[in-house]
């Protein structure tokens, strides 16, 4: 498996919502959650209507580490939020195929390749990129690590710095204004 990057530059990340907003409702959700919670796409599609309905917080066991998360729903997905799930039942996945099951991992692999191509990101992406893309911003926000870890649940700063691509843009920093 190789190795994604987040999305840097703001202005390809409002084109993208622009791009998946023409789609559907469904596809900009699905990345806006990403992009602002910071959660594993496989806990993204195994929310269900009930969890994010009339809430002010989203709760969940995350599926990789067992852990219970909570965080409260920004300003921006709470409109979201109560739009999508009008007259949706409260049992059913939050993301579904156009089949009427649950949207899978390839699906939204694939949803997301494709708007990152009518944008021009040359970047390897994937949908791990929304949780990158989410640390990314929040530490170009917050300059705050150790939050962010706490968040992500990594063992170090030294691993989330470098899972959000900090490093690298360190050493590319470094390179570009390095002139004898």
């Amino acid at each position: 498996m190789s190795t994604v990057e987040p999305i840097r530059n703001l202005n390809d990340l409002k084109r993208l919502e622009d791009v998946l907003a023409r789609q559907n409702m469904r596809n900009l959700l699905f990345f806006t959650i990403g992009t602002n919670c910071g959660l594993r796409i496989s806990d993204i599609l195994a929310l269900n209507v009930e969890d994010v309905k009339d809430k002010n917080y989203i709760q969940i066991v995350e599926q990789k580490t067992g852990k219970s998360k909570k965080f409260p729903i920004n300003s921006k997905l709470k409109p979201m939020f109560e739009e999508y799930t009008k007259g949706l039942n409260l049992k059913d996945p939050l993301f579904k195929s156009t089949f009427n099951n649950r949207l899978d991992r390839f699906a939204a692999y694939h949803i997301l390749k494709d708007a990152c191509q009518k944008v021009g990101i040359e970047e390897k992406v994937g949908t791990h990129t929304l949780r990158k893309t989410f640390g990314y911003h929040h530490y170009r926000k917050y300059k705050d690590v150790a939050l962010l870890q706490k968040i992500f649940n990594h063992s170090s700063p030294q691993i989330t710095l470098r899972y959000i691509g900090i490093d690298q843009d360190q050493i590319d920093e470094s390179y570009t204004n390095f002139i004898l």
